[in-house]
């Protein structure tokens, strides 16, 4: 929703739902339609339409001054956080990412050793579930495995946000390196099938 891409955009928060849509030039069958089909659905809180409201309808006066001062601010600071990850993501071998464009998260891909991938399927799960979770219990870090966003078969992925502070990514960056070093040479090796 507007809502969100505001939320995440510009300000660089999460959880707070809203939003809204507009229709122009659709033919009154297909409004009548949409309006059954959002109508059946779960709306979004008060405060969420209230925040989309000031939102779509940005201060006046004194107080546009310092909204827009702010609201640079942070975009600055989420752009050096997006170059910053996708530099470093990309120095880590193994591991390529595409220019953050206005999201709140990279999606990098990752290549895994052959030993990785058998011992994932060997134990039912896909291969990215297998590093996300080691690279849990290993670090502490919280990512999600590609392949709950439907990438293509034969590549693996995971998801992770940006919005921590510079310093936390930084840290969060370093350990994934080393993290991902170590996976790769533990598995490069491996046959889980004893062959």
């Amino acid at each position: 929703s507007l809502k969100q891409w505001y939320q995440r955009r510009v300000r660089g928060e999460c959880g707070l739902r809203g939003g809204y849509c507009e229709m122009t030039n659709f033919p009154q069958d297909v409004k009548d339609m949409l309006l059954k089909l959002i109508s059946a659905s779960l709306c979004s809180s008060t405060s969420g339409q209230v925040a989309v409201s000031c939102m779509v309808k940005p201060p006046t006066g004194d107080a546009r001054e310092r909204y827009d001062r702010e609201t640079k601010a942070v975009l600055a600071s989420l752009k050096e956080r997006s170059v910053m990850v996708h530099e470093k993501l990309n120095a880590i071998p193994g591991i390529k990412c595409n220019p953050l464009q206005g999201a709140m998260y990279a999606f990098p891909a990752i290549d895994l050793p052959t030993g990785a991938i058998e011992t994932a399927k060997a134990q039912g799960m896909e291969p990215d579930f297998l590093y996300c979770s080691e690279l849990l219990e290993a670090t502490g870090i919280c990512v999600v495995p590609g392949s709950g966003f439907w990438q293509t078969p034969g590549t693996y992925h995971f998801r992770m946000t940006i919005l921590p502070p510079k310093d936390q990514l930084e840290v969060f960056l370093d350990k994934l390196s080393q993290f991902h070093g170590q996976f790769c040479e533990k598995y490069s090796d491996v046959s889980p099938l004893g062959s």
